[in-house]
């Protein structure tokens, strides 16, 4: 009988701590949320942790809403490029931060795409980020090394028929967009290709232009240069349009390729639990600036199309997108190498 009460005492006793420690959670929570509102925003410099090597076109576009951003505020946006692992890294060290309006990330559709590629992650893609905005939406180019004997997707694709263990191709790594481009390219063609990763778009791209590699599928903002120069070859956009700096290249689906479309996206995620204040308040800066002539036709000129959703619908998107990324990696057979 004394050690039933002792035991529903301790019981009770167990209880009240648990709720008092919730209680002081939630307590301390708000007051910190509070002070974080009533601090002026921004009174230091802001983290953008971005997901790309230095020199690529999310890259650049990472510098270019940075410097705007800096010239609106009078304090400086940095760009930390944290490369590899597909956009893991970068990902990682922004869930890991500290919810407090100072840190974001720059990310693409990988994003979406690393959960199906891979058995675990260090963080949740959905649970771990608090949106708030697709910058714009881009398509990639096929561009190949003018060594393979190709002028075209349809001799691209013979070309790769005729060697047993296919061709090989350049990505920015297991789980990127430019690695799960290839793929589909290669489901729907009925190819072979050697995949070879690399840390990021720069290394990659000098591995076409040396020939380590035979084809890859770039951005217009990192590959338009080489072409133009002659250095690599262009065969096909993977949009459902043709690029505006490149109007003569078709679509893959112009090229031969039916069914095939590739569109990613650029986007800024915060911390989980990020006051939504200064969500809105980022969201608010980074349309406006998505808003000018100038931005808008430098966005275009670099093969990108301006976004600017809300951090709602962006949420949104993110969850369609898990789902839509998760039947095309089944599909496709991509895996992590």
């Amino acid at each position: 009988m004394y050690r039933n009460q002792s035991g529903a005492t301790l019981q009770r006793a167990a209880r009240r701590c648990m709720w008092f420690g919730v209680l002081f959670f939630a307590f301390s929570s708000a007051t910190w949320a509070q002070k974080v509102a009533d601090e002026p925003f921004p009174s230091r410099p802001i983290r953008l942790i971005v997901t790309f090597a230095a020199g690529g076109g999310g890259d650049i576009l990472a510098r270019l809403f940075a410097q705007k951003l800096t010239e609106r505020w009078g304090q400086q946006v940095v760009v930390d490029n944290r490369a590899g692992a597909g956009g893991i890294i970068g990902a990682d060290l922004t869930a890991k931060a500290a919810p407090n309006g100072y840190t974001y990330v720059l990310v693409s559709s990988s994003h979406t795409v690393l959960p199906s590629m891979h058995a675990s992650l260090p963080y949740d893609t959905i649970a771990d980020f608090a949106p708030v905005t697709i910058l714009a939406s881009l398509s990639y180019l096929l561009v190949v090394n003018p060594a393979l004997p190709a002028r075209s997707v349809s001799e691209l694709v013979a070309a790769a028929k005729a060697v047993p263990q296919g061709i090989s191709y350049a990505s920015i790594g297991n789980g990127s967009t430019s690695h799960l481009a290839a793929e589909v390219f290669k489901s729907l063609a009925g190819i072979n290709m050697l995949h070879v990763p690399y840390k990021g778009t720069p290394q990659s791209l000098t591995a076409l232009l040396a020939g380590e590699v035979s084809i890859g599928f770039f951005s217009t903002a990192s590959a338009e240069p080489h072409i133009k120069s002659g250095r690599i070859k262009v065969f096909a956009t993977t949009g459902k349009k043709r690029v505006t700096a490149l109007p003569d290249v078709p679509t893959m689906a112009e090229a031969g390729v039916k069914d095939y479309e590739f569109i990613s996206w650029l986007g800024i995620l915060a911390p989980a639990a990020t006051p939504q204040p200064i969500i809105g308040r980022m969201h608010k800066e980074l349309t406006s600036i998505l808003g000018q002539a100038d931005i808008r036709k430098q966005l275009s000129d670099a093969g990108y199309d301006p976004v600017g959703n809300s951090p709602e619908e962006f949420g949104r998107d993110l969850r369609r997108e898990l789902d839509k990324w998760a039947k095309v990696v089944k599909a496709s057979g991509a895996k992590v190498e």
